[in-house]
């Protein structure tokens, strides 16, 4: 009979087997403790790791805020650019080298705010990198006022009253500006980040991933975990990921069904 220590050691000895943990660096995440992102980053690590991508083809681009500080956190190539100016360096590093495997990330702050006006063109032209949109709808690093992806009334020590704006919707973004590749995904579900990742690497085009995540330091009223485990859940049987209309109205109607909700055929 396996006691639950050695069940916990032999998990252990699997995920070091596994080699999952080469791709991290040896900077230990920053994050707050119970923090979403340590979830992407599973996801991520682990999709670099089942492809048997060399780390050294990979490239990490970053703006500022928590997410920014992701390319300490990979055993590969990195750069921790300005504010929300991810994908242009991004798209400069897949000019310079269509070989490399390219992933940009950011906060929702630094995509959808100072950033925003960059994933238009990105996705427009269809360059083939990966963008990681982390998700908790806060700007944590500045200490918790509400960013562009924030619902209306929350409130925030830099809004007492509520968020008055209408909160941006940042997968249905991208479909209208012509990503091909767009999966909407949880900070709670890292195999299902990896997956979705994977499909998505593979894919040659833009490929955005909306992940929502729960800023547990400053949310106490709306992505937090007990919410979002209430709230996310799968893609409706039956939705077709190779129409653009149809992934639009899923993504209008239903703003928290997960998965790959829109793939562009080839050829």
């Amino acid at each position: 009979m396996k006691t639950p220590g050695s069940a916990t050691a032999g998990k252990v000895m699997r995920i070091q087997q596994s080699g999952r943990f080469s791709v991290r660096s040896e900077s230990l995440p920053t994050w707050c403790p119970g923090c979403g992102y340590f979830g992407i980053h599973q996801g991520i690590n682990d999709a670099i790791q089942h492809l048997m991508i060399p780390h050294h083809k990979v490239v990490t681009v970053s703006g500022i805020g928590c997410a920014g500080r992701y390319p300490f956190f990979v055993n590969t190539y990195g750069l921790h650019t300005a504010h929300g100016r991810s994908l242009p360096v991004a798209t400069g590093v897949k000019m310079a080298n269509p070989e490399l495997t390219v992933f940009a990330v950011g906060g929702d702050g630094d995509g959808l705010g100072i950033g925003g006006g960059h994933l238009p063109h990105a996705a427009r032209k269809d360059i083939d990198i990966n963008y990681i949109l982390f998700d908790n709808s806060i700007y944590g690093l500045t200490k918790g006022q509400p960013s562009p992806s924030s619902p209306i009334g929350f409130r925030t020590k830099a809004s007492p009253e509520g968020s008055e704006g209408a909160p941006l919707n940042g997968t249905l973004m991208a479909l209208s500006y012509g990503a091909s590749f767009v999966a909407r995904l949880f900070a709670g579900d890292p195999e299902g980040i990896s997956a979705a990742l994977m499909e998505g690497i593979a894919h040659k085009g833009f490929s955005f991933f909306h992940v929502y995540s729960s800023c547990v330091t400053f949310d106490k009223q709306f992505k937090t975990w007990e919410n979002l485990k209430k709230q996310v859940h799968s893609l409706p049987d039956g939705h077709d990921p190779s129409s653009r209309k149809g992934a639009m109205v899923q993504a209008l109607e239903d703003d928290f069904s997960m998965g790959i909700i829109y793939r562009k055929k080839e050829g």
